[in-house]
C-alpha cells in the first residue's frame, strides 16, 4: 500500500506548550527538538513513505523547514492529531496514513512497518495501533505517575482477534499488588495510528464522544462508533520506550538517548 506519514504537531498543549519544539540532549552532548527526532524516527521506516509534518503553528512549521521536513499547513480547529492528520487528506495521495505523533521519538522503525503490514491482513481493521506488553521497569513507571497524580501514558486492553475493547489513563487491568503475574497483563498503547483514509473521513464528521473526552484519547471515537482498530503487538527487542507526555519525560528519554 501507498503510504503516508503525518506528523501532527500544535504548539499549544494544554499539559506542555511548546513541546515539539523542546530540545533532548543527544549522546554527543549536542541538542535536538522533539520534532526533528520524531522526523527523523520516520525516516528509518522501511519503504519509500511520503514524509509530512502537520501544523498549524507557524513557529514550528519554521523550524520543520529549517531541518528539511515537507510542511502541511492545517487549521487552529483541529481538537487532535488524528483531526489534523484527515486535514491533509486532500493534499496526498496514500493508500495507508500513518500518524506519528511528535511526542514520541523513541519510537521504533518496526512498530510503523508492523501496523503496515497487519492493515494489508486485516480488512476488518478501519486503525491500526501498536501495544506493547510492559516489563516491571515500564509498569513501575506507570503505577509511579498515577501515585504522582501525574497524567502520562496510555494502557490498552483487547479481545482474542486484538481489536481493541478500551483505551485509558488509568492502568488497566487492575492488577493486587500483592499478587503480581508474569508476564504483567498490562500493555502500553503507543501512540501511533495507519488509518484507512475512509476512516478518517468518518472520523472528522463523528462528534466528540463522551469516553473520549473524558479520557483525553482520540481513539476513542473509533470505538464509540464501532469501528474495527486493531491493536499490534509488537516487541521493544531490548529498546526503552517511552513518550514525551510531561516535562518528568524529558530526563527519563534523555537517559535512554545516553546523554
Amino acid at each position: 500500500m501507498k503510504t503516508a506519514i503525518v506528523i501532527p504537531a500544535r504548539y499549544a498543549s494544554t499539559r506542555y506548550p511548546g513541546k515539539p519544539l523542546a530540545e533532548l540532549r543527544q549522546k554527543d552532548g549536542s541538542a535536538k527538538s522533539l520534532i526533528r527526532m520524531t522526523w527523523e524516527a520516520a525516516q528509518t521506516v522501511a519503504g519509500n513513505h511520503a514524509i509530512h509534518v502537520a501544523t498549524d503553528d507557524d513557529r514550528i512549521a519554521e523550524h520543520a523547514r529549517g531541518f528539511g521536513a515537507s510542511v502541511l499547513m492545517t487549521s487552529t480547529e483541529a481538537k487532535n492529531g488524528t483531526e489534523r492528520c484527515a486535514e491533509t487528506l486532500d493534499r496526498i495521495d496514500a493508500d495507508l496514513i500513518v500518524n506519528l505523533q511528535g511526542d514520541a521519538p523513541l519510537t521504533p522503525p518496526w512498530f510503523v512497518e508492523a501496523l503496515i503490514a497487519r492493515m494489508a491482513e486485516d480488512r476488518e481493521a478501519a486503525v491500526a495501533t501498536p501495544v506493547l506488553r510492559c516489563d516491571a521497569h515500564t509498569y513501575e513507571m506507570f503505577v509511579e505517575d498515577r501515585r504522582e497524580g501525574r497524567v502520562g501514558g496510555t494502557t490498552a486492553v483487547f479481545d482474542r482477534k486484538g481489536h481493541g475493547l478500551y483505551f485509558s489513563k488509568e492502568v488497566i487491568p487492575y492488577i493486587d499488588p500483592g499478587k503480581r503475574p508474569d508476564p504483567i497483563p498490562v500493555f502500553h498503547h503507543v501512540g501511533v495510528y495507519a488509518y484507512r483514509p475512509d476512516a478518517l473521513r468518518a472520523y472528522v464528521e463523528w462528534p466528540e464522544g463522551e469516553l473520549e473526552r473524558r479520557e483525553g484519547l482520540e481513539q476513542l471515537r473509533f470505538l464509540e462508533n464501532r469501528a474495527t482498530v486493531a491493536c499490534v503487538e509488537v516487541e521493544a527487542r531490548g529498546r526503552v520506550f517511552w513518550e514525551l507526555n510531561n516535562p518528568a519525560d524529558i530526563p527519563r528519554i534523555e537517559a535512554v538517548l545516553g546523554a
